[in-house]
C-alpha cells in the first residue's frame, strides 16, 4: 500500500519548502541544520513525513519565521482536525502558485533590487498587466 500524505502535514511541507527555497537554503543545508538527511527533508517537505513538534519549533528558528507561518493559510477544514481523516495527494500543494521554482525565482529577485521607488514601480507594473489580463478574460470580444 502506497503511503499518501495528509493535507495538513503536505501543506506544511510545502510551506517549508517555500521558506526554504526563498532564502536559497538546500535541502541538504537544512537537514544539517535539523540533524537528519536532506532525503528526510525531502519527504517533510512532500508531508510523507510528519515534521514533529520540537523540530518544527527548530525549524522555524533556523528559517526565521515564527511557527504560525507553516499553517498560515491552511483551510479551515484541515484547521478544524478533519484532515486527520483526509487524505490528498501532495501534488495539489506542489503546483500553487507560490511554491513554483518560477514564483520563487521573481521574488529573489524582486527582493535583490535595493531601490524601493523602483520596487514599487514593478509591482505596479505586474498589478497592471494582471489587471488587464484578467479583464480581457472576462471582458469579451463585443465589448
Amino acid at each position: 500500500m502506497k503511503k499518501r500524505a495528509k493535507a495538513v502535514d503536505a501543506y506544511v511541507g510545502s510551506r517549508m519548502r517555500v521558506r526554504r527555497s526563498l532564502l536559497g537554503v538546500s535541502q541538504e543545508q537544512l537537514g544539517q541544520a535539523l540533524g537528519v538527511s536532506f532525503q528526510q527533508v525531502q519527504k517533510y517537505e512532500r508531508g510523507t513525513n510528519r515534521v514533529s513538534a520540537s523540530r518544527l519549533y527548530r525549524l522555524a528558528k533556523f528559517l526565521d519565521v515564527p511557527v504560525s507561518f507553516f499553517f498560515d493559510g491552511i483551510s479551515e477544514t484541515a484547521a478544524e482536525g478533519s484532515f486527520a481523516l483526509q487524505e490528498a495527494p501532495v501534488e495539489r500543494y506542489e503546483t500553487e502558485p507560490y511554491v513554483r521554482r518560477e514564483t520563487l525565482e521573481l521574488v529573489r529577485a524582486y527582493y535583490k533590487i535595493r531601490n524601493s521607488d523602483v520596487r514599487h514601480q514593478i509591482r505596479r507594473l505586474c498589478s497592471t498587466l494582471g489587471g488587464k489580463r484578467g479583464q480581457e478574460k472576462d471582458g469579451g470580444e463585443g465589448e
